[in-house]
């Protein structure tokens, strides 16, 4: 492989298969009770971005008739999962953990939402289990921030993911490629701030416009401040990405699948497995693999 995928990765943790839940477990968002703000950030449909939430037990059910010897992970991914107080947190991680089969949990929150209690907390379940915590950053630039009604910094980006890996907590990121005002020196910017930081899984996905969403409308208003990429140009973009990127780091996601009936644009009709197909062919094609940027500067 010419990049570290993400069950690579589970096998340096598990020697079976292993399998994500998700799951909604009725968190709020700061961005939309009035936490931090109101209306969400502007690209955001959580149920377009997260629609294939179970319960733990449908879940399990679902995968153990086609692997008997299968554990799980259970995802907490939709809105903030560390969003309420601790008492809360504390009950509905320690019952997921409690099924059978679960041997630890992803869970996916902001920058802005993990104060000291809550972190020594997530500390204590990884010393006991299999834990990654996964922050939307979405970009780099403040400029960009402010401009989706991100509620919060880069400076509480880089300060959140670095006060969780210090706490020996596996930590990952994710963010999203093609935000409108940005560029392509934009979009490699990121990748080295982000190799910068001591991350343990990204996430890449491709800006969709989603009906009925604030960044839609401004689409419809304002289409030149956005490049919506083709699938070639996103595979080069990702790969200019990669070679930025430590690798040690693994990928977790290229691409986002939203629904058709919610999806105004881009329309691409790829499934992942397509998608990293074509992206294997064309790391081969331009013989480059994960990090080789970086390890170029270090040979000047």
């Amino acid at each position: 492989m010419r990049y570290f995928t993400f069950p690579e990765f589970l096998r340096q943790y598990f020697p079976c298969k292993v399998q994500k839940i998700t799951v909604d477990a009725g968190f709020s968002c700061p961005n939309r009770d009035g936490t931090k703000g109101f209306g969400g950030c502007t690209y955001c449909r959580n149920d377009t971005f997260s629609p294939g939430t179970t319960t733990i037990e449908e879940g399990i059910s679902f995968f153990s008739r086609k692997y008997l010897d299968m554990k799980y992970l259970v995802y907490f991914q939709s809105r903030t999962n560390t969003h309420a107080p601790l008492p809360v947190l504390r009950a509905k991680y320690e019952e997921a953990l409690a099924y059978p089969g679960v041997v630890g949990l992803v869970i996916g929150t902001r920058p802005d939402c993990l104060p000291d209690d809550v972190l020594d907390y997530l500390a204590d379940i990884a010393r006991r289990t299999f834990l990654l915590v996964e922050f939307g950053i979405e970009s780099t630039s403040d400029d960009t921030l402010r401009r989706i009604n991100r509620c919060h910094t880069w400076d509480e980006a880089q300060d959140a993911i670095r006060r969780t890996a210090a706490r020996n907590i596996l930590t990952g990121a994710h963010i999203i490629l093609g935000l409108p005002g940005e560029s392509h020196t934009d979009f490699l910017r990121h990748a080295d701030h982000l190799a910068a930081l001591p991350l343990t899984t990204l996430k890449l996905h491709q800006l969709q416009l989603i009906r009925h969403t604030p960044m839609a409308s401004e689409y419809i208003t304002h289409p030149d401040d956005f490049h919506l990429f083709t699938v070639d140009e996103y595979v080069d973009l990702v790969i200019d990405f990669l070679e930025r990127i430590p690798q040690g780091v693994a990928f977790d996601r290229f691409v986002a699948q939203s629904p058709p009936n919610r999806l105004l644009l881009p329309v691409w009709g790829l499934k992942n497995y397509q998608f990293t197909t074509l992206l294997h062919r064309r790391l081969t094609v331009r013989d480059t693999c994960q990090g080789i940027f970086l390890s170029k500067n270090t040979e000047k």
